[in-house]
């Protein structure tokens, strides 16, 4: 059976008709248009240049993970703190949603080079998280965990604890979708987005840096997009 080619247009056409619902039709906005009272500004989005080097602009939002969607039971999900802390920490889904909520204006930058930019995320800060859990001074990372399959990032504790930081359930004002890691995904906005854990249960305050899934592959320990000529993605960059 021979092959049926379509035209280019007719490419287009099909395209129109797929709508996705998160595509950017609008620029990205500024920091200073941002109207919603009390929205934390990430600081890289007042950069000059919002993308990185090697980085380009998508208007959708990609889907990318290591093992596929997991399946999670909402009513039996838990979110833990273990390791360097006086408190150790579990939460229900209800009692997560619960604790005191902020808003964070922030990009997003995929180490596969492309960039999001122009998010609102809510959800808890890390900063509450670490405070209830008090963490201890000799904790210098934090070895973020989820639920699929095991999987695991390494973060340094200065990281987690910037303030654009946090632990969303909501971007841009709707519950993230399963596939973009819900119920709760951990944002770090200014490291590169493997960091943002998808499916996260828990966090545990570590001494010393522990390399998680994709570190192990090479990828880089820290990641930070912003330094060196083309960003921090893996550990030979």
């Amino acid at each position: 059976m021979r092959a049926v080619s379509l035209p280019l247009n007719f490419m287009s056409f099909l395209d129109s008709l797929i709508k996705d619902p998160k595509y950017q039709s609008h620029e990205p906005r500024q920091p200073d248009e941002i109207a919603e009272p009390d929205v934390i500004i990430s600081p890289d989005t007042r950069r000059e240049d919002r993308i990185p080097q090697g980085q380009s602009r998508t208007k959708k939002w990609p889907v990318l993970d290591a093992h596929g969607t997991p399946p999670i039971d909402l009513a039996t999900w838990k979110f833990e703190v273990e390791g360097l802390v006086v408190n150790n920490l579990s939460f229900s889904l209800d009692e997560f949603m619960q604790l005191p909520a902020v808003k964070v204006y922030a990009d997003f930058h995929c180490v596969t080079r492309w960039s999001r930019l122009d998010n609102i995320w809510t959800g808890v800060s890390t900063r509450e998280i670490a405070q209830r859990a008090d963490v201890r001074p000799e904790a210098k990372f934090v070895l973020a965990l989820a639920y699929d399959y095991g999987w695991t990032t390494n973060v340094p504790i200065e990281y987690f604890l910037k303030e654009d930081s946090l632990f969303a359930f909501l971007h841009d004002g709707e519950p993230i979708p399963a596939e973009h890691g819900g119920p709760v995904r951990l944002i770090i906005p200014q490291l590169y987005a493997w960091k943002s854990a998808k499916w996260v249960r828990g966090v545990r305050f570590l001494a010393e840096d522990q390399a998680g899934f994709w570190e192990e592959g090479g990828y880089h320990m820290r990641g930070n997009p912003w330094e060196g000529r083309d960003g921090e993605r893996f550990r030979w960059s």
